[in-house]
């Protein structure tokens, strides 16, 4: 029955639906976390270490942090893997352009796919630099999140980079979050205006919320 499902597109876009918003609450979180740098660096260090030391003693040091890592991994791989299935699904039921091009859908609708794949990418970088260190510039310091994050936005291209993602992240939002409540069954006639400023309300705040961290840093706020 699970295989049925799955080979579905309603069984497509739930899987959709579900792990979108298991990244996004994951999303809230992470942003409410960053803010923390505002506090200065002790704040924002200690909030860091206590990252890995959540569920201890009954879990081990960064298990908590890795069982979170794995579920979110889980979310983008099907999250991903489900839009490239209905995408190519999508294709090959009109392989044929239409002749005359409606324009009714919204701007983050049309962009949806290449919003995906940029946020796809700023995923990898965005490990790579403050997770690993792999590309981080002037020395990746490890148990210093706060010193990296600096150095990071201390960079042009660290801003573009993060700018634009987050840019793509709010407009990802604003239609996946409505999208998916209609996969789900929560929409309706009276709910959709609600639904619809919600959706709105949460793209503008994390974006806002997520920009403000370099913005700080090329302003001097966070130094």
């Amino acid at each position: 029955m699970t295989r049925t499902m799955w080979d579905s597109s309603v069984g497509k876009k739930t899987v959709m639906a579900v792990s979108g918003l298991i990244m996004l609450a994951y999303l809230v979180v992470h942003m409410l976390g960053n803010l923390k740098i505002f506090f200065g660096s002790d704040e924002f260090n200690h909030y860091a270490h206590w990252l890995r030391t959540l569920g201890e003693p009954f879990l081990h040091y960064e298990w908590a942090l890795w069982i979170i890592r794995v579920v979110l991994v889980a979310a983008v791989v099907a999250h991903a893997t489900s839009a490239y299935q209905l995408s190519r699904r999508d294709i090959k039921a009109r392989p044929t352009k239409y002749v005359h091009k409606k324009r009714q859908a919204s701007y983050a609708t049309r962009t949806m796919r290449w919003g995906g794949i940029i946020l796809g990418l700023f995923i990898v970088w965005h490990i790579l630099d403050l997770t690993t260190g792999t590309v981080h510039p002037d020395g990746f310091q490890s148990g210093h999140p706060y010193q990296n994050v600096i150095d990071t936005f201390s960079t042009w291209y660290g801003n573009v980079i993060y700018l634009v993602a987050m840019l793509a992240l709010g407009l990802h939002i604003r239609h996946g979050f409505w999208s998916a409540a209609q996969t789900l069954g929560v929409g309706s006639r009276t709910r959709d205006r609600i639904l619809k400023a919600t959706a709105n309300a949460l793209a503008l705040v994390l974006t806002v919320g997520f920009i403000s961290v370099p913005v700080g840093v090329m302003t001097g706020v966070v130094s």
